[in-house]
């Protein structure tokens, strides 16, 4: 089966040269392919998560009564939110960057401790974040106020009512407006290619700029592999907000 699909791919390179999918035919392109697929993945799945822990901890940074904490909240926000990912993202490794301590496994060899793929991670992760943190922070101001004083006479502490009683409500009317920005946040991985991550559009544009004839075969083997990175979270997320859905909370 395998042997044939070859031959159909090679077969079809020869007779349209142009659509040259040398990674399905040739093992070594085929294995970049499934390393650019595997470090989006990696970006993603990372990135999703650290995003939506930063977006929680933030909305719950901003109901401090210190107003400083707030004050620190709200930069970090404008931050994030004036400025473009992919300028986050080089200011992140070139700039700080610089100031990474780093190791030397073999006495000359001098290799920073964050790697360029963490950097991405860090620098999506925070950018994704404070669009989290707004989005959960409408999420609680949905909850009545009646809700949070009935759950505190019961004798839960300011934190157990935001735990227990606040975020899970509010997370139900957020479902929509996060499903958004965690669709935004996996297209934006594709920038970490600014920075030689080898995820998969980097590996793409490796493979074409060897083999030029590969270069519209690639080009829809990342279409596609988006489509479906993408609608494997859609579809996750609309059936999470289904099953999770409470009348008189969102919609």
């Amino acid at each position: 089966m395998i042997e044939a699909i070859q031959l159909y791919f090679r077969n079809l390179a020869e007779t349209h040269p142009k659509w040259n999918f040398i990674f399905f035919y040739e093992p070594l392109q085929f294995d970049r392919l499934l390393t650019g697929l595997w470090v989006t993945l990696e970006l993603s799945v990372i990135c999703v998560i650290l995003s939506v822990i930063i977006g929680l901890a933030g909305a719950w940074l901003q109901r401090s009564h210190l107003k400083i904490v707030r004050y620190l909240v709200q930069g970090y926000i404008q931050f994030f939110r004036n400025t473009p990912p992919l300028v986050q993202l080089l200011f992140f490794y070139f700039a700080l960057g610089q100031f990474t301590p780093t190791y030397s496994p073999d006495g000359w060899l001098e290799i920073p401790i964050i790697s360029n793929v963490g950097w991405a991670i860090i620098s999506m992760s925070f950018f994704a974040g404070a669009f989290n943190v707004e989005i959960f922070r409408a999420g609680i101001e949905a909850v009545p106020e009646s809700t949070q004083e009935a759950a505190e006479a019961l004798g839960m502490s300011h934190f157990q009512t935001f735990i227990y009683i606040t975020m899970p409500l509010a997370f139900r009317v957020t479902l929509p407006a996060l499903n958004n920005n965690l669709v935004n946040l996996i297209k934006t991985t594709t920038q970490a290619i600014a920075i030689a991550v080898p995820e998969l559009l980097y590996q793409m544009v490796s493979i074409y700029n060897d083999y030029s004839t590969a270069q519209n075969a690639a080009m829809v083997i990342v279409f596609f592999s988006y489509i479906v990175l993408v609608g494997f979270l859609v579809f996750g997320m609309h059936r999470w907000e289904r099953q999770m859905r409470i009348p008189g909370y969102g919609n």
